[in-house]
């Protein structure tokens, strides 16, 4: 059986590496570090938790035991999908490069942009990056790639999924093509191999295991279950999941529960948090340093089961994760390999439950062509819909009834309609009656009246007498005083001016025609 002192490394990484305790290289360690020490591009595929990441670190750390960096001038390149897997591959090279003086530079978005520009100024042997934030480095003319010796892309089929392939070809450009390229991959997507075969010269192939495969060390069963009503699917889900978590007992020592939506992730949490067990959300949309002190928790121990988007579905190397749960089913097939592959890692044994509906049935169908099997099914623990709300669990009569009094939560009086359905219509209060408003009405004439008016002639137009401007200025006034007396409500007031009429509006002008006007219309009037 080989073991890592067989394989030609630097005696400083073997120290590190039996310090971790590791003696035997698992099967893609074993095929992928000799011919990367020979310097040729490796093209590794391995389904996730087969030790990809220490065979590429290891040899790396090897090759360049001998130079020195520069500034601004990184000698190998990592990429990585997402800010965890790069965090990860920035702890191992710590671990196996612990006795050497190499240096490294960690560049990943959510970081102040001025630590990560003094690394790099400095120099690093080993520079691990996400695509985006390295890009963000070198347009800023922070950073060049001229000097990379060795470039190592982690993780291709997920750059593939999150739309990082036209970032991962601008990135080979910019770098010599004299490099060392080592390519890895859980599946060979056409467009992944398209890449290899333009970037990769004559690489060694290293298949492990077959694509797409899931590993034999994982326990898996599927979980079919109808909601009583399609919108309550939601909640009947939550409810198993968490029938399901109880009936695992103390066998389910941690567990990290997959759902395809980041708002989902936040639910799920909160809602396994008020039935009291210990959970945490973590995905793409919160803070760096939440994220961090998230997955820290959860390998520590402190936190038991961690609810996650596909965020943390590749790469993330928690060991002793005893279980996993597909709350969703997710809707590309190749992230069931990944998401699964959280548990059974290093040889141990692992659970993997999945929830399903029957709108699932589509994915159900592409996860089981993809595997090559058919997921074995399990039984719905009974009883787990009945208890399907997200108040905690509480005996039947503890729980505050819906309505009536204070105990339900809200007062009697300010419930909308339960109440009232409950008391006779004779009991209800009655109605205060609200008193008339006093307003200034003006009182039509009596009908007489007006049918005297009706027969008395008005004067014509030309027979009425004009008013005099002073009389017209004090009969305006007068009205306004009586319409601000009553309130101020008068039709006949002047919107806009008040009791303050400027004089020049109430004039009257006579426009007298000029001589000039008069000898005009006079010759006009000849010539007709």
């Amino acid at each position: 059986m080989t073991k890592f002192a067989d394989l030609a490394l630097d005696p400083r990484v073997l120290q590190a590496v039996s310090e971790t305790g590791y003696e035997t290289p698992t099967p893609i360690q074993e095929q992928a570090i000799p011919p990367a020490l020979m310097g040729r591009d490796v093209l590794g595929i391995a389904q996730t938790g087969t030790g990809k990441t220490a065979s590429f670190s290891l040899p790396m750390i090897t090759l360049l035991g001998q130079g020195r960096a520069r500034a601004r001038m990184p000698r190998s390149l990592v990429l990585c999908p997402t800010r965890e897997l790069a965090a990860q591959v920035a702890e191992n090279f710590d671990t196996y490069a612990k006795h050497t003086k190499l240096t490294k530079a960690l560049l990943i978005g959510g970081v102040a942009f001025g630590e990560q520009d003094k690394l790099i100024d400095r120099g690093v042997d080993v520079l691990i990056a996400t695509p985006g934030r390295l890009l963000d480095h070198f347009e800023r003319g922070k950073l060049l790639l001229t000097g990379v010796q060795i470039m190592v892309v982690d993780e291709a089929d997920r750059m593939l999924d999150m739309g990082f392939i036209p970032d991962i070809e601008r990135i080979f450009q910019l770098t010599p093509f004299t490099r060392q390229t080592m390519f890895y991959s859980a599946t060979m997507a056409p467009e992944i191999e398209r890449i290899t075969n333009t970037f990769l010269t004559n690489p060694v192939r290293v298949e492990v295991a077959r694509q797409a495969t899931t590993s034999t060390t994982i326990e898996q069963k599927l979980f079919e279950f109808t909601p009583s009503r399609k919108d309550r699917s939601f909640t009947e889900k939550r409810a198993v999941l968490r029938s399901l978590i109880r009936s695992e007992g103390e066998a389910c020592t941690n567990a990290i529960v997959f759902c395809n939506r980041k708002m989902d992730v936040d639910v799920v949490a909160k809602s396994l948090k008020s039935h009291g067990f210990n959970a945490a959300p973590i995905h793409g949309d919160l803070e760096q340093s939440v994220r961090t002190k998230t997955l820290d928790s959860f390998r520590d121990g402190s936190l038991t089961i961690l609810v996650a988007s596909d965020v943390a579905a590749r790469g993330l190397d928690i060991p002793a994760v005893s279980h996993v749960f597909n709350f969703d089913l997710p809707s590309h097939p190749e992230d069931y390999v990944h998401r699964i592959g959280r548990t059974g890692r290093a040889g141990r044994q692992g659970k993997a439950f999945s929830l399903c509906t029957p709108a699932d049935g589509k994915y159900l169908g592409a996860i089981e062509s993809l595997v090559k099997m058919a997921i074995p099914r399990g039984a719905v623990p009974e009883g787990a819909v009945e208890d399907a709300g997200d108040r905690p669990d509480r005996p039947r009569e503890e729980r505050r009834p819906r309505s009536g009094g204070r105990e339900g939560g809200r007062d009697s009086s300010r419930s909308r309609g339960g109440d009232r359905r409950d008391t006779p219509r004779e009991d209800r209060p009655a109605r205060e009656e609200r008193a008339p408003r006093e307003e200034a009405r003006v009182t039509a004439p009596p009908r007489e009246d007006r049918a005297e008016e009706q027969r008395t002639p008005r004067p014509e137009r030309s027979e009425r007498p004009e008013p005099r401007r002073d009389d017209r200025r004090d009969d305006r006034r007068d009205r306004n005083e009586r319409g601000n007396d009553r309130g101020g409500r008068d039709d006949a007031r002047v919107v806009g001016m008040g009791e303050h009429v400027p004089d020049f509006i109430l004039r009257s002008f006579a426009i007298t025609p000029s001589p000039v006007d008069e000898a005009e219309d006079a010759a006009v009037a000849a010539e007709a």
